[in-house]
């Protein structure tokens, strides 16, 4: 008999098959068969949060379908756990489909296009009553022609595990799953907390492969290994907020074998007083991050990190509204 993790993830895994296979005209029955009435979106700007399957539908889910008609939801990450007395799924990859009718004040490009998605969803009685979902909306303008952040690091159409086992549609082993988990919060709170004081207090080496892939959002893009991560990367953060707390607000945090999931909404709190990171000046102001990331760990060390920022929401707490630069075509931000 399976376990309730499995079955949970193939529920998410049947429900990814669904959406493949949906319209704009039959979507409302594919919700239906998944969601609790009641349920609850946390979802990227501007959507931000749905209340109720109705909304889910009608504000979400119509608008991307008219927009993206032949979607396809590849998962290269499919996990289930428990937190705080919850079941939870998580899964990310890309959604791929041709982008034929604008959306969100994107113009329609009428080529293929990667919507990259990141999703929590917690599950009570074989139904979600709850969805954590963050989209790279930046990165499909970035691939519809419009540039607002002049990234360090290279952005790319993310891949999935370099060892392609991510989708975990199967009884994982517990005490696995208990190292993985362990290795992630001690990198948390025994490493990066320690960031407020310098790079070389974070002891990064205790908990990274040295050659680590790190696969960031668009307006901060992809690194290679340590020293890659630290200059383009977490070098220009730390000296942008400097006082930054992360590791705590978290909606959901599990391992599942060699994997780990985790989000925060938000996850991360600070006052960004420092130039340079996002390509923008010193605002001094009290921020926040919607956060996501999943780890995958081999032997004692974690060797790739996927990791989504609502970036668009964080700018806009700076008075950046990129849907208004969009729509004025007023581009990169200087």
């Amino acid at each position: 008999m399976d376990s309730l993790n499995l079955k949970n993830k193939k529920l998410i895994s049947k429900f990814a098959d669904d959406l493949r296979n949906s319209s704009f005209d039959k979507i409302k029955a594919i919700l239906e068969r998944y969601y609790d009435e009641n349920a609850v979106m946390y979802t990227s700007h501007p959507f931000n949060k749905i209340e109720g399957i109705d909304q889910i539908c009608e504000v979400f889910y119509k608008p991307l379908l008219q927009s993206f008609q032949d979607i396809k939801k590849d998962t290269y990450i499919l996990m289930a756990g428990q937190y705080e007395g919850g079941n939870w799924v998580s899964a990310t990859g890309n959604m791929v489909a041709t982008f034929i009718k604008d959306w969100i004040d994107i113009p329609a490009t009428h080529g293929a296009t990667w919507i990259r998605f990141g999703e929590f969803h917690k599950i009570e009685n074989g139904k979600i009553v709850e969805t954590r979902l963050l989209i790279d909306i930046l990165d499909v303008m970035r691939q519809a022609g419009f540039k607002f952040i002049p990234a360090l690091a290279p952005e790319i159409i993310v891949p999935g595990p370099s060892t392609f086992d991510g989708v975990l549609l199967y009884e994982t082993n517990n005490k696995e799953s208990e190292t993985s988990l362990q290795l992630v919060e001690d990198m948390i709170y025994k490493g990066l907390r320690k960031a407020a004081t310098g790079l070389e207090k974070q002891g990064l080496e205790a908990f990274w492969s040295e050659d680590f892939m790190w696969y960031g959002p668009a307006g901060i893009g992809t690194t290679k290994g340590i020293s890659g991560f630290k200059e383009f990367h977490q070098g220009p953060f730390l000296k942008a907020l400097p006082d930054r707390v992360g590791g705590h607000n978290h909606a959901a945090r599990f391992a599942d074998g060699h994997y780990i999931a985790s989000t925060g909404w938000p996850s991360v709190e600070a006052t960004h007083t420092g130039a340079g990171w996002l390509g923008i000046p010193a605002p001094n102001k009290k921020v926040s991050m919607r956060v996501m990331d999943w780890w995958r760990r081999e032997g004692d060390l974690l060797v790739e990190n996927w990791v989504f920022i609502d970036i668009i929401e964080y700018l806009l707490q700076l008075d950046i509204d990129i849907f208004d630069r969009l729509r004025k075509k007023h581009y990169l931000i200087r």
